[in-house]
C-alpha cells in the first residue's frame, strides 16, 4: 500500500485521468474531491461492497422466467 500525506488543497493523480483533491478535515473525517471520467466507477468502500455482494446473489440466483411449472395432471 502506498501511504501519502497530503493537506487541504493538495491532490493525487491517479494514471492520467484522475485526481483526488483534499477538500477538507475536521476531527476524523477527511472530505475528497474526485475528479474522474464517467466510465470511472466511484464509490465508498461499504457501497462497493454492498454492489459486489448483489452482483454475487444476482450470480447464484438465476431468473426462471422460461421454468414452466410441471404439469397436475398425470
Amino acid at each position: 500500500m502506498l501511504i501519502l500525506t497530503r493537506r487541504i488543497s493538495e491532490s493525487v493523480i491517479i494514471g492520467d485521468n484522475v485526481k483526488i483533491t483534499v477538500l477538507g478535515v475536521k476531527g476524523n473525517q477527511v472530505r475528497l474531491g474526485i475528479d474522474a471520467p464517467k466510465e470511472v466507477s466511484v464509490h465508498r468502500e461499504e457501497i462497493y461492497e454492498r454492489i459486489q455482494q448483489e452482483k454475487n446473489q444476482g450470480d447464484r440466483n438465476p431468473v426462471l422466467a422460461d421454468v414452466k411449472p410441471a404439469d397436475s395432471e398425470a
